[in-house]
């Protein structure tokens, strides 16, 4: 998903979350939201004769109100769809390829041509080079090079043979050299990769104890002010009535002080900054589970990984070559030095 489509996207959900359902979830934000609909009611009111002020400073209010309610939402959208790009880019990796499905697994010839999708638990497929691999499964016959570059992000081919520990494959991933039988070992949807973009799409944005307790104070004070608020009208109208001049203030002006008061730009962004830190994460293909997780790697100040062939050089050195009858020492340099090539 580029960011015009993101940016798009976002504008339509910045409306979408004007359902009162949305909205409740959010206290301070629900207040301006309150006060946008009460005020658009006045507005409209007013061509009835019935006048809480000027219809243009009414508009005015509201037109302010209503951009505060949706410039909070279209935030969380943005930080929304970008978690929704990352699935997206996975789903790209996920295609359904044609897949040759071995009636024999010794006789490759005999092939039946299926979809990826159709595939069942041991089925027995057949991949050749450059094709894509249709299903998680095991390599029973072959030895080849795998390009999991999609998956893991490891831009090295690794080498995947039948028996041992390098004989899982993934679905999704790409054949280098040479060819693989393959024994798939899950079933449809619930593919590795399946499973990747289930943990993006459903990773719960739980909140950590410092938005919780920031979330309680942002309440709290809403509450204050808007206990205040609500005494100016009683108020003013009592000491005009006593003065024996002036009037009470307006509805509007108390709605627009309300809004003035309560914190409603930390309220509007809260939420959209942990998920925008849950996207950003997901753009370093780390998967946040929550907000205590986002937290705990804000504290990281040095990370190792201890990889073979990414910080290590893995290099291997000979100290002698033994050639046996027939084969130059020369000639078995040259093929132990081809024979590391894919590594």
């Amino acid at each position: 998903m580029k960011k015009k489509e993101i940016y798009t996207d976002a504008a339509a959900q910045s409306f979408f979350k004007l359902s009162p359902r949305i909205q409740i979830k959010n206290p301070v934000m629900f207040v301006v939201y309150l006060g946008a609909v009460l005020t658009t009611i006045l507005y409209f009111l007013g061509f009835f004769g019935i006048q809480d002020g000027a219809r243009w400073y009414t508009f005015v209010i509201a037109l302010l109100l209503w951009f505060t309610v949706l410039f909070a939402n279209f935030a969380e959208a943005i930080a929304e769809g970008r978690g929704r790009a990352q699935a997206g880019s996975l789903r790209g990796a996920r295609k359904d390829v044609s897949a040759r499905k071995l009636q024999d697994p010794e006789n490759h010839d005999l092939y039946t041509e299926v979809l990826s999708n159709e595939l069942k638990k041991n089925d027995v497929v057949l991949v050749k080079m450059r094709e894509q691999i249709p299903m998680d499964g095991e390599v029973i016959t072959g030895a080849a090079s795998v390009d999991e570059s999609a998956i893991t992000g490891e831009s090295a081919p690794v080498i995947r043979e039948s028996g041992g520990d390098r004989s899982a494959v993934t679905g999704g991933t790409t054949l280098v050299s040479d060819w693989l039988v393959i024994r798939i070992t899950a079933e449809a949807g619930e593919s590795f990769l399946d499973k990747m973009i289930a943990m993006v799409e459903g990773a719960a944005r739980k909140k950590t104890p410092n938005e919780i307790a920031l979330q309680i104070l942002l309440v709290t004070l809403t509450i204050i002010f808007l206990a205040v608020s609500a005494t100016l009208i009683p108020f003013t109208e009592f000491s005009s009535k006593l003065a024996g001049k002036g009037e009470a203030i307006s509805l509007t002006n108390v709605i627009a002080l309300l809004v003035c008061l309560a914190p409603t730009t930390i309220g509007a962004l809260l939420s959209s900054i942990g998920i925008a830190g849950m996207s950003r994460l997901n753009e370093a293909n780390v998967l946040a589970m929550s907000g205590r997780a986002i937290e705990a790697a804000g504290d990281v100040d040095v990370l190792l990984l201890d990889k073979t062939g990414t910080i290590t050089l893995g290099n291997r050195r000979a100290s002698e070559f033994l050639p046996v009858e027939d084969v130059s020492e020369r000639e078995l340099a040259d093929a132990a030095q081809l024979s590391s090539l894919a590594d």
